[in-house]
């Protein structure tokens, strides 16, 4: 398997797949191109998260900061971090790679 192949058209909307899930860990391949979390909104996971930006380009907001990502960034999320997609490229698809991890 190769994880650019077969990317899906995500104008419409984030895809997500699931790569690998177990009791423990949860990994998946995100594509988007030009999405945001709402105004307003948060997001708050319940596992701690682990994110690399494989292709494009993204903005991730914090309460105290943000963080500009580019291709081979990464960031970790702890469980119950308030967070955000300020944007994703609208230009060109956005390839995440998330691991999800129980504590």
């Amino acid at each position: 398997m190769n994880i650019f192949s077969k990317l899906p058209n995500a104008k419409k909307g984030e895809v997500f797949q699931t790569i690998l899930r177990n009791k423990n860990i949860s990994i998946e391949r995100i594509t988007s191109q030009g999405q945001s979390t709402p105004k307003g909104k948060w997001l708050s996971g319940k596992t701690d998260e682990w994110v690399i930006l494989l292709e494009g380009k993204s903005k991730l907001m914090f309460k105290d900061k943000s963080i500009t990502l580019k291709k081979g960034d990464y960031v970790f999320i702890p469980a119950n971090t308030n967070h955000r997609v300020e944007w994703t490229d609208k230009r060109q698809k956005s390839v995440w790679l998330a691991v999800h991890m129980k504590r």
